[in-house]
């Protein structure tokens, strides 16, 4: 059975005002013993066989060179080498990403990057909260590359406060001239309990789907491949510890908010770093929540995680039977589109794509 590996690291120096993750401050105290409970809780899945490693957080370059070191020597006890793997990405933000430790991921097998770049614009990054420049951004980009690193991702957001089309396309002409092997854009969502939230923060919808519209077109005239939602790739290059995702595939989970998927389970840590720690060490259970889908719940969360891959999806007989008359009026309503058995999304659905996956998730018109 092929399984991912996730790892979470809740460290960062400061908290964006977009950010809803499970990402705290002033916590670097706490790291060392956050190491030595990952590996404890790491040790639980040393038999299994794992493909794809992806280190997230938080900000797993807060962590000093030596504290990398550690984590990839503890993951590599129950991974093996990490030359082994298919891919091993770790995520990175520019102000922390040094040449020291970049020595260090890529030693230790480490072969992709995810690099927080969000905006080109300084004063863009600044509404953000993030507390990097655009130079830093460059610095660390090309001393990644100088490191050997060839498969290199950059984050961009589109629908940013005072953010004009033409400052958004600017940027995105910035990230293409560096050739990465994959760019990732997200329009901007304002979650409950972030600043943006609390100040009330709204989203022009119709600038943001022009962003994304002008982002489609001008990543694949560049040779892009834009292959799930939000995600492009040189070909080749794809994501493949998230598209194990979104084929519903089997993942492990380690630290504090960390998920996890067996046997049709998922299950959840708790999000406090503090009471992780301790579960850990006493030997307990780390897990808050867990549930199990069944019936048609699960088919249509199969159904929803393949139609993010735009190249489409083939249901099942159980899924055709389940959900036939929702995919059919997605199709008539021009958001999906059927060749033989696959569907998937239209150039409308994909900026529509929370209406379709509105039809697969409980409670059910029919029910």
């Amino acid at each position: 059975m092929t399984t991912g590996l996730y790892v979470h690291i809740p460290f960062c120096r400061q908290k964006c005002n977009y950010c809803d993750f499970a990402s705290y401050p002033g916590q670097e105290a706490l790291i060392p013993a956050y190491l030595a409970a990952l590996e404890k809780e790491a040790s639980l899945y040393s038999g299994r066989a794992f493909q794809t490693l992806y280190i997230g957080g938080g900000t797993p370059s807060l962590l000093s060179a030596a504290q990398l070191q550690t984590l990839c020597d503890l993951l590599a006890r129950i991974t093996g080498p990490f030359s082994a793997l298919r891919e091993v990405t770790c995520e990175a933000n520019p102000e922390s990403l040094t040449p020291q430790k970049l020595t260090v991921l890529k030693a230790a097998g480490v072969n992709r990057l995810s690099m927080g770049l969000q905006s080109w614009h300084n004063e863009e990054l600044k509404t953000l909260g993030r507390i990097h420049s655009r130079e830093d951004f460059l610095k660390a980009y090309h001393a990644a590359r100088q490191a050997g690193f060839t498969n290199i991702n950059i984050d961009l957001i589109a629908g940013l406060p005072g953010q004009t089309l033409e400052s958004f396309l600017a940027g995105l002409a910035g990230v293409l001239s560096l050739r990465p092997q994959h760019i990732s854009v997200y329009g901007l969502q304002i979650e409950e309990g972030t600043p943006f939230f609390e100040r009330g923060v709204l989203c022009d919808q119709l600038l943001m789907r022009r962003m994304l519209e002008q982002t489609h077109r001008r990543l694949c005239a560049a040779g892009f491949e834009h292959y799930e939602i939000s995600n492009f790739a040189l070909p080749g290059c794809r994501a493949q510890h998230n598209t194990h995702y979104w084929q519903n595939g089997e993942y492990v989970g380690l630290g504090a908010a960390a998920a996890s998927y067996l046997n049709g389970r998922r299950s959840q840590n708790t999000a406090n770093i503090a009471e992780y720690i301790q579960k850990i060490n006493r030997g307990e259970c780390a897990v808050v929540f867990e549930e199990t889908l069944e019936g048609k719940a699960k088919l249509g969360e199969s159904l929803m995680l393949g139609l993010r891959q735009l190249d489409g999806f083939t249901p099942s007989k159980s899924m055709w039977r389940a959900f036939g008359k929702e995919i059919d009026k997605h199709i008539q309503n021009g958001l999906l589109a059927q060749k033989n058995n696959t569907i998937k999304l239209t150039f409308e659905g994909l900026f529509l794509a929370n209406e379709v996956f509105y039809s697969f998730v409980a409670p059910f018109e029919d029910a």
